[in-house]
């Protein structure tokens, strides 16, 4: 009789799958419909507030996340959200107008900040303590192959960007299948009441006690996510055809893809404020170097490369910090600050890059990016390891 592989019957391993299908279908979908804005003669402005919609969802949503996972449990909060992200999908696939697209990126970003925080906060608290870095780096590193394969689908498969927004669809109801029939086992239970009589750490709270790694977190969302938009749209004003345009958002995937396993084997080793100042001067040197994107068009390949590993990096090692500070039902608030952190950088990045772009071209992007690069380096030297009680 035909068995099922252990692995993929175990719930973590499976949610972990679908969370990272689905990632890959919006780095399918969001490089694709940046361009047909841009070509349809909106701004950089208008574009970057579009990608700015859905991270704003994940933001207001994220702080009553860890409630509704404690009181329905992360499976169920799960699900939602993976239908959540269908719907968009399919809303972005059936539509040609932008108001609808804009609909559909609010209930995407709900069902994303469902699916985020029950990721991560599973990952986060059953981890090993001595395996946490290799465990989050292994899994940001699926997440970074996906964002880095998404956007090169239409150069590779020759579809155009209807037909990428449907299979992104089918990608996306893959995801679903995978967690429809999971069933509830104690390793995704919340903790009893009875257990720990005091109750859970809002996320607010959390981010008071670790608003330094908070704001860490949003300079990676700002390099990770909220530049994957603008750099379609720019690249295309360079000239650059959809599938050009689209693979230097694939360059910004495969740099997460390539450093985030590296980045949580340092953070086995080496002290945060360290690897925190490594970082910001790498951002600060690519930053420095968007400059001149319209001289040498190539460099923006070699700036999203870094954006994508170092930005993806300091969101992960962010997490590795979280899941050493936080303990218990705990661990669910301190990953809700950091995605919190994270999906406003995701927010705010694209208006104001959109804005920097339009108004001050690519040296005023630099000087954007500077900044949030040189604040990491100062948060880097002032790093204390924060007390949690």
């Amino acid at each position: 009789m035909f068995k099922i592989n252990p692995l993929l019957q175990n719930p973590v391993f499976r949610i972990a799958v679908a969370t990272t299908l689905l990632v890959a279908s919006f780095a399918m979908y969001a490089p694709v419909i940046a361009v047909l804005l841009q070509q349809r003669g909106y701004s950089t402005v208008v574009i970057g507030t579009f990608a700015m919609i859905g991270f704003a969802c994940i933001g207001v949503l994220m702080p009553v996340l860890p409630s509704l996972c404690a009181r329905f449990g992360e499976i169920t909060v799960y699900r939602v959200g993976a239908a959540g992200w269908l719907l968009a999908g399919v809303g972005y696939a059936a539509s040609d107008t932008l108001a609808m697209w804009s609909l559909a990126a609010v209930v995407g970003g709900i069902g994303s900040a469902a699916v985020w925080n029950a990721t991560e906060s599973l990952i986060a608290r059953h981890s090993p303590s001595e395996l946490r870095g290799r465990i989050t780096g292994l899994y940001q590193t699926a997440l970074g192959a996906a964002l880095a394969v998404g956007p090169f689908v239409p150069a590779l498969s020759g579809l155009d960007a209807k037909q990428t927004l449907y299979a992104a669809c089918a990608i996306q109801a893959l995801a679903l299948a995978l967690v429809l029939h999971l069933r509830r086992v104690p390793v995704l239970a919340a903790t009893p009441a009875k257990s720990n009589p005091e109750p859970a750490m809002s996320t607010w709270r959390a981010l008071q006690h670790v608003p330094g790694l908070a704001l860490i977190a949003f300079v990676g969302g700002v390099f990770e996510s909220g530049l994957s938009s603008i750099s379609a749209a720019h690249a295309a004003g360079l000239g650059m055809s959809l599938s050009a345009a689209a693979s230097v958002v694939g360059a910004l995937g495969v740099g997460s893809f390539l450093l985030q396993y590296p980045a949580g084997l340092l953070a086995d080793q080496v002290k945060p404020g360290q690897l925190f100042g490594c970082a910001g001067v790498a951002l600060l040197g690519s930053s420095l170097a968007v400059g001149w994107g319209h001289a040498i068009p190539w460099i923006m390949w070699v700036c999203a490369f870094i954006w994508g590993g170092v930005g993806g990096a300091l969101y992960t090692l962010t997490m590795i910090r979280v899941a050493h500070q936080f303990m218990g039902r705990n661990t669910a608030a301190g990953t809700a600050a950091m995605i919190t952190g994270y999906t406003l950088g995701g927010a705010v990045g694209p208006v104001v890059g959109g804005a920097a772009l339009q108004f001050g071209n690519a040296p005023g992007l630099a000087v954007w990016l500077s900044a949030l690069s040189l604040l990491v380096i100062v948060l880097a030297v002032r790093w204390r390891a924060p007390k949690i009680p």
